[in-house]
């Protein structure tokens, strides 16, 4: 009963409240002297305060017509959890702002906090600019946190956006082309990860029906594809193809970008790739179950099983795990949809 009262007084707006909106807390199965004995103890502890005490019910446990609202009392331990946690956060953390908010926000934002506090302790304050949704990656585990989760809201508030080197604007698209592709109404691009396999391809795309090579740059590719008609200068129908690291972030980007505009998996070159060795040492990667879900459905049962099983033992396969030729081949052999 305690706990409701007290709830209910966090929420009420006016600094005085009247006995009967107090009992209308209740149904009528509570007792009146269960009821009067709380509201005493509240009086007690300094929550509550008795406005013209003589002026009350006549019971027998007297209770005046109104009370005044003791807002430090209310808050007192909010504000010492709030105390408690600035002494567990790195510098740069700045909590303050939480003393003026809901104790209901802080109670939903803290756990987004200790994740933005342990990605710093880890990680460090970045050097270098990256994606909104690289951030979120590496700080939540959800690339759409910070853009459209309400995370940029507690970066701000917690006085760390700037810090976080969080890129704001679109860089223009790394890729080569294929003149040779150019009059035709339907464009076919692939689109890689990392340079090593960038570089390697590059070497054959005039040998290939697509109209163009791109290199990803991790998540960069996810705000930056917006670029891609503009920059080709070509109308019609894009289709692209994606190709990156098999690991949780890899399978991520992917994710996030096929999200944001249709992006087919280049599945010759990741069935090759499960062929070969796995690597140790992407234990600590976030997982999105979401991302994983979606990334498998595009394999045959055996390579699904075999994807889930590396992933779980922190295994991965890095794209450079094909060599030059490897790439070469897959890219000039394969059957690339209705190219």
């Amino acid at each position: 009963m305690k706990d409701v009262i007290v709830k209910y007084l966090k929420s009420y707006k006016n600094q005085n409240i009247t006995l009967s909106d107090l009992e209308n807390l209740f149904s009528g199965n509570i007792s009146y002297t269960s009821f009067a004995t709380v509201v005493k103890e509240l009086i007690k502890e300094g929550i509550l305060t008795e406005k013209n005490p003589e002026n009350n019910n006549n019971k027998e446990i007297p209770l005046a017509f109104k009370f005044g609202i003791n807002r430090f009392e209310i808050k007192k331990d909010f504000i010492q959890n709030i105390k408690d946690a600035s002494f567990c956060m790195v510098d740069s953390i700045d909590l303050q702002l939480y003393f003026k908010l809901s104790e209901e926000t802080w109670n939903k934002e803290l756990p987004y906090i200790k994740k933005v506090n342990e990605y710093i302790l880890l990680k460090k304050l970045p050097l270098d600019y990256a994606t909104a949704q690289e951030r979120s990656f590496h700080i939540v585990g959800d690339e759409k946190w910070i853009d459209e989760k309400g995370g940029r809201k507690i970066l701000e508030r917690i006085n760390i956006w700037d810090k976080l080197k969080i890129a704001s604007t679109n860089d223009p698209l790394m890729m080569a082309v294929n003149p040779a592709q150019f009059l035709k109404s339907e464009y076919c691009h692939l689109i890689v990860e990392n340079k090593t396999t960038f570089l390697a391809l590059m070497e054959v795309l005039k040998d290939t029906k697509f109209t163009s090579l791109i290199f990803g740059s991790g998540w960069k590719i996810v705000s930056n594809i917006v670029m891609l008609e503009s920059q080709l200068g070509l109308k019609g129908t894009h289709k692209l193809y994606y190709f990156g690291d098999l690991d949780y972030e890899g399978i991520s980007i992917w994710n996030s970008l096929n999200q944001k505009i249709s992006a087919e998996l280049a599945i010759n070159f990741y069935s090759e790739l499960l062929k070969k060795p796995y690597s140790i040492g992407k234990e600590t990667q976030q997982k999105n179950e979401i991302a994983l879900k979606n990334f498998i459905k595009y394999f045959n049962s055996d390579e699904q099983a075999n994807i889930i099983k590396l992933l779980e033992k922190g295994a991965y396969l890095p794209q450079e795990g094909l060599g030059k030729d490897e790439l070469q081949n897959i890219w000039r052999s394969a059957v690339w949809g209705q190219i």
